[in-house]
């Protein structure tokens, strides 16, 4: 069996380190552009797109934070703190440990700041070192930026290992309340952001955000099944079995990355040799994909429940190319991939295989960005 671990390697080197949460940072901002250029087409809807900016704001706060945790790495300090380790092969993100060990920090991040000299201390003592001992302050340096990094992660709104669902009301039809959930996870199997929507008709008494006993139950079981390698129909069937008054009507699964990069990443495939030969300058030596999965409840069928009651199951769309295609779990998928103009250029050039029915997103820095 391969050791995932082999492909993981660490960022020791100040400017590499630096260039690499730099490059995430606006890939973020892309992706969020790209997003109003899907809500523009009727692909996503305006609340969809402020759910998925919500995430990608948590992922930026959370690059933030890694940032300023590493920012002296590769720099005598006094003492070693380590380096940000990166799956170079499956995702080009950083490894889960890093969200796990985030999460702790977060927990005494309050007590780490209390023992610590204040921001405007530090760079008074900073001034000092520079004028009285015309040494460079690199100890006090990493000190302030470790504060830095507690503060960050006092701030909140950080992506983390799980982040437990939410519910957001559609509308009523039919004396039913309609809910569209959303929680996602940093799948620890390939270190991916992974986003989960699901459309639920609510049958029940009390409105589910509200209800005391089904809610706490919904939160847990859809946490417990968010694995990326669990199919979209198997999610929602389990779902649909364990709640008798919710019923799902429509899932969904995005998968932010991998990211490629020819500097810092070594997957193997088409987009390495894509970016190997596209020689882009710095910032622009990337390439995104984006992965959306999409499950529909075809109809309803009425099911026994004991002796004199029935209860709704639904029967969910699959296989839509009849059987001329692997069974997905899903009734479509859709890939996309968002990169720079000049990688863009050279994949049309190349034209490889299994690109043809991949949308393309060219982006620039001024936040232009075409669709083909």
């Amino acid at each position: 069996m391969t050791d995932p671990s082999a492909d993981h390697y660490d960022l020791k080197d100040t400017f590499a380190s630096r260039r690499y949460f730099a490059k995430f940072q606006g890939i973020m901002q892309h992706m969020l552009r790209v997003a109003g250029v899907m809500e523009a087409e009727g692909h996503l809807t305006r609340d969809e797109v402020t759910i998925l900016a919500r995430y990608a704001v948590s992922l930026t706060h959370t690059f933030q934070a890694l940032s300023w945790k590493y920012l002296l790495v590769g720099r005598e300090t006094g003492r070693f703190f380590g380096s940000l380790t990166v799956d170079g092969r499956d995702s080009g993100f950083p490894v889960a440990a890093e969200l796990m060990t985030m999460a702790n920090d977060a927990q005494n991040a309050q007590a780490h700041l209390s023992a610590m000299p204040s921001v405007e201390a530090h760079k008074d003592q900073m001034v000092q070192a520079i004028l009285s001992d015309r040494s460079l302050p690199t100890k006090l340096q990493f000190s302030l930026s470790q504060r830095l990094y507690y503060e960050e992660l006092l701030k909140g709104d950080l992506f983390w290992v799980r982040n437990d669902p939410q519910a957001e009301w559609i509308g009523e039809d039919r004396g039913r309340r309609s809910y569209r959930l959303h929680w996602a996870t940093y799948d620890s199997q390939v270190n991916l952001p992974v986003i989960y929507m699901m459309e639920v008709e609510d049958s029940g008494r009390e409105a589910l955000p509200r209800d005391t006993r089904r809610w706490p139950e919904v939160q847990a079981h859809l946490s417990a099944q968010a694995l990326g390698g669990l199919k979209l129909v198997t999610i929602a069937r389990g779902f649909d079995e364990d709640f008798d008054d919710l019923h799902p009507k429509r899932l969904r699964r995005f998968h932010l990355g991998p990211m490629y990069s020819h500097a810092y990443t070594r997957q193997n495939g088409p987009l390495r040799d894509v970016l190997a030969q596209a020689k882009a300058p710095e910032g622009q030596d990337w390439a995104m994909v984006w992965t959306e999965e999409e499950l529909l409840s075809d109809r309803v069928i009425e099911q026994k429940a004991g002796w004199f009651s029935t209860v709704e199951r639904e029967i969910f769309a699959l296989d839509p190319m009849g059987g001329q295609m692997p069974d997905l779990g899903a009734t479509s998928t859709q890939r996309s991939i968002i990169l720079p103009q000049r990688p863009y250029q050279v994949l049309e050039e190349h034209n490889p295989p299994g690109f043809a029915g991949v949308r393309k997103f060219v982006v620039s820095n001024a936040g232009r960005v075409l669709q083909y």
